[in-house]
């Protein structure tokens, strides 16, 4: 995994976001932060890419072509069966918030930002603004919800599935 940073100022003469939207196409892209930095006329913003390296010399984005979806990711597999319990519950409330604001779910949090969530043992805000790609806005608007799930979950003896190591 590695991360790379971009800055596109206001005045952006396509140079800068042309070369952003060359490495996001050609790289398996994780998760995207992206920040406004306020400084009057210099403002510009500010990208942190979490990307996946490849080895040996292959293709950064697989065998992908432009347009086709990468594979899925079981989260099954990926967690252990307490901690995809406590994924369940936190993807279900994600789909009622996002059928209430007539929203895809994917714009709420991912399932990546949920398992990192899970995987962290996330109970504080602090915690979940170091979820890779989670702002301040999903935070404010819908931390309190998320937030206030896992706390129930996890005082309530879900800490058997132990810390992430």
């Amino acid at each position: 995994m590695g991360f790379r940073f971009f800055t596109v100022p206001i005045q952006d003469s396509g140079q800068a976001s042309a070369e952003l939207n060359t490495f996001l196409q050609s790289h398996k892209v994780l998760s995207v932060d992206r920040r406004w930095v306020e400084q009057g006329s210099s403002s510009f913003w500010s990208f942190c890419i979490d990307y996946l390296e490849q080895a040996n010399g292959a293709s950064p984005g697989g065998a992908l072509r432009p347009g086709f979806s990468r594979a899925k990711i079981d989260y099954r597999e990926v967690l252990n069966p307490q901690d995809f319990a406590v994924f369940v519950k936190l993807r279900d409330l994600r789909k009622e918030i996002a059928q209430a604001e007539a929203v895809p779910v994917y714009t709420i949090f991912t399932n990546e930002q949920l398992a990192k969530m899970v995987q962290g043992k996330v109970t504080a805000k602090a915690a979940l603004e170091k979820v890779a790609g989670v702002g301040d806005a999903r935070v404010e608007k819908y931390g309190g919800r998320f937030l206030a799930l896992l706390g129930e979950v996890w005082k309530g003896g879900n800490e058997a599935s132990g810390p992430v190591v």
